[in-house]
């Protein structure tokens, strides 16, 4: 799951539902195990699938019609508990980017910590959004981790996102927290023995 992260610029996956939680993104009796691996296949399964585990073809995600990288959710997304298994989710289904008008604290921190960029937008942006994907679901958006701005190709509109520094230079270089600290070995060290 660790990749580098700079410009991606991809169709989008829109779920317009607001008060998404964590239990929602990926169900409790799916929590068993402890490799991230694995979980995309229930991302929304409740969602995805019916009780007899037939595919429930109205929903989005298994809708040919839209695919991408990119989920656009509604506001509050990843509310409820403080679950790390829905960002795993959400990253092994393919997502490198949620955008959204607001995220829970805590499924937000998950979801950098996983190498999915979650992005904050505007109510009216989110909504323009929405609208020109329905409109066109080949509509491209382009997310720039450097330049920190997310653009509606089909607009040509762009909107700043804010991000934490730390989390930005981890995203850019690829790099967990124990890989940062790494990186900075001589550093550390130099500064011990000056102790």
């Amino acid at each position: 799951m660790k990749q580098k992260f700079n410009i991606i610029t991809s169709t989008c996956v829109p779920l317009p539902l607001e008060n998404v939680d964590t239990d929602q993104i990926i169900p409790a009796r799916f929590l068993k195990a402890t490799d991230k691996k694995g979980f995309g296949e229930n991302l929304f399964r409740d969602w995805r699938y019916d009780k007899q585990g037939n595919k429930i073809e109205s929903f989005v995600l298994n809708d040919p019609t839209y695919g991408g990288q990119i989920l656009v959710a509604g506001k509050n997304f990843g509310s409820g508990s403080s679950r790390e298994h829905a960002a795993w989710a959400i990253a092994d289904y393919g997502f490198r980017v949620v955008v959204s008008s607001f995220f829970a604290d805590i499924h937000k921190n998950n979801e950098l910590n996983n190498f999915v960029l979650p992005v904050v937008v505007s109510e009216p942006f989110l909504a323009e959004l929405f609208d020109s994907i329905f409109a066109d679901p080949k509509t491209e958006v382009e997310v720039n981790l450097p330049a920190q701005t997310i653009t509606n190709k089909a607009t040509g509109k762009s909107e700043h996102f804010d991000i934490n520094a730390y989390k930005k230079d981890c995203l850019v270089n690829g790099l967990d927290d124990i890989d940062y600290l790494l990186s900075n070995k001589e550093k550390i060290e130099a500064f011990e023995r000056r102790r």
